[in-house]
């Protein structure tokens, strides 16, 4: 997945979802800057950072967490590997019993020994209630999770959940030392104890995550001894201190990696995603819930073009969150842009163009407002897009930017430019985004979509372990969304990283929304060598 120009390459935005406020590195010369010459070291520039680092809530959930490992990881084909577990699961014959034996001779960082008892704490502490994790519905199969003796953990599931295995690559906590403080407002959110191959240094909110290799990992010390996360929400200026050599490798958009397209001492790695941009439809809204309006937005958005105008030609058309090309992907419901078609689906539906265009139905004007985070240039720059393309079909939207605290209480009755993707599993996307029990629950079906023909469909898909069974229910859904959209989806987008050549190791998987911090050519880091010169 590597490329030495950065055409076709990725155009990048980090979520802004459960992220705090961050702002560019502050000194120039000091600090992570300090260290990017060094042999042994690498300091990377990221746009966004974690407001915790501790798994408990939800820190590192899809892996990749550096100071914490899970039962399981992911290659760089993205294939479930053992980790903190000597072996993938067990699996019970009807798919409802997963058997874990774990790794003998694993420590945490503190020097206490790792055992059945830190899993189970971990499982269960997440599926309480009263912790304030915003991924516990990931979990919603679990039944029971119970330790036999020291080296082997067993998960009950509520009923055979297909893709369960990819949920264990979920970071695992030390009993002894969180389960002795406040999950929710305790120390461990910003000191935590892991079994990863590196350990927490130094956090500096909005500046810098500085991390340093773990001596007794159990797969063996680092190379790069340290390193940090510079936190720069500046595109231009993480491109000016990559090419300062204040920076070792950074996340960039491609109008700025083009610049470092001839520099024979850098890398550009151009990461295929999962990653998309949609504009939420929400029920509740009398303009947005009409399966008229639905449907004609649906087709009166011109995807090719924000492919190639937003993105410079870095991602693809995107018809639901399943981008095409992937094997989960339904053939047929590419949706072509036709604006005549979608202005006779409004005319045909009762909504008739005012003086001014806009279209009315019984005394309801077409329009609504859409929301994206402010600070986010490439959503900004969809919405715009989207409005555009809207108001000539004859539907008026106003664009409006805000937080997150400001938007997340108007969902149910706003538009938003909304992101998401996983690679792991399709239902890993689709459930979360589209079954209606889940309508309003925080960033979970954020359209408050409730069509019965999709949640059966999702049910089918997470609870049989056939291929064949999924991949037919999987297409249901998607035949649905043309049907009656809840989100007009737009593009996925590849990501885009310039590297120094100053290692042998770096590679990319395929990403999902969420980048920078877990994932990037840096999900490895541990395995990376300096290169013999």
């Amino acid at each position: 997945m590597t490329a030495r120009t950065a055409r076709g390459a990725a155009a990048v935005t980090l979520t802004a979802v459960l992220i705090t406020g961050v702002a560019a590195c502050s000194n120039p010369t000091g600090g992570a800057a300090a260290s990017a010459s060094a042999a042994d070291s690498a300091v990377v520039g990221i746009a966004t950072e974690p407001e915790t680092l501790s798994p408990l809530l939800g820190y590192g959930k899809d892996g990749n967490s550096k100071v914490f490992d899970g039962l399981l990881a992911h290659d760089a084909d993205m294939k479930l590997t053992p980790a903190l577990a000597e072996a993938l699961p067990e699996v019970s014959a009807d798919g409802r019993t997963y058997t874990y034996k774990l790794r003998q001779g694993v420590k945490f960082s503190d020097g206490a020994p790792f055992g059945a008892k830190d899993v189970v704490f971990t499982y269960r502490t997440i599926l309480d209630p009263a912790t304030n994790n915003p991924s516990r519905t990931e979990l919603d199969a679990v039944e029971s999770v119970t330790a036999q003796g020291e080296d082997r953990v067993v998960f009950t599931l509520k009923y055979p959940y297909a893709p369960f295995a990819e949920r264990t690559v979920l970071p695992v906590v030390p009993e002894h030392v969180a389960g002795k403080q406040d999950v929710n407002s305790g120390d461990f959110s910003t000191k935590p104890v892991g079994t990863g191959p590196y350990l927490l240094a130094g956090w500096s909110r909005g500046e810098k995550i500085t991390f340093k290799a773990n001596p007794s990992y159990w797969g063996g010390e680092p190379a790069v001894k340290k390193f940090t996360m510079a936190v720069i929400k500046d595109d231009d200026v993480r491109a000016t201190r990559l090419r300062s050599g204040e920076l070792d490798a950074a996340v960039l958009p491609p109008n700025l990696a083009r610049g470092f397209e001839k520099d024979p001492a850098r890398t550009t790695y151009a990461a295929k995603s999962f990653d998309y941009r949609t504009v939420t439809l929400p029920t509740h809204h009398k303009v947005t819930g009409d399966v008229a309006v639905r449907q004609a937005l649906d087709i009166a958005v011109d995807r090719k073009t924000m492919v190639d105008k937003l993105l410079e030609g870095a991602g693809k058309a995107a018809y639901g969150p399943v981008p095409v090309g992937s094997p989960w992907f339904t053939a047929g419901t590419e949706r072509p842009y036709d604006l005549d078609r979608a202005k006779k689906i409004l005319d045909d539906a009762g909504w008739k163009a005012g003086e001014d265009g806009i279209r009315v139905k019984d005394g309801v004007r077409a329009a609504f407002p859409l929301w994206y985070p402010s600070g986010d240039k490439l959503r900004q720059d969809h919405a715009l897009a989207f409005a555009s393309d809207a108001k000539k079909a004859g539907i008026e939207v106003k664009t409006e930017t805000g937080t997150w605290e400001v938007i997340e209480p108007r969902m149910k009755t706003d538009a938003v430019l909304a992101g998401g993707g996983s690679p792991a599993d399709p239902d890993f996307d689709q459930y979360l985004l589209l079954t209606s029990s889940l309508g309003g629950d925080g960033f979970n079906n954020m359209a408050w979509y409730d069509n019965p023909t999709v949640d059966q469909a999702l049910a089918e898909g997470r609870r049989s372990g056939d291929r064949t069974v999924r991949k037919n229910a999987y297409d249901t859904v998607q035949r649905e969304l043309v049907k009656n959209p809840g989100y007009v989806f737009l593009t996925h987008i590849d990501h885009l990283y310039v590297v120094n050549d100053k290692w042998d190791g770096p590679t990319t998987q395929v990403e999902p929304h969420d980048h920078g911090l877990g994932t990037g050519p840096w999900w490895n880091v541990e395995t990376w060598k300096p290169k013999q010169k």
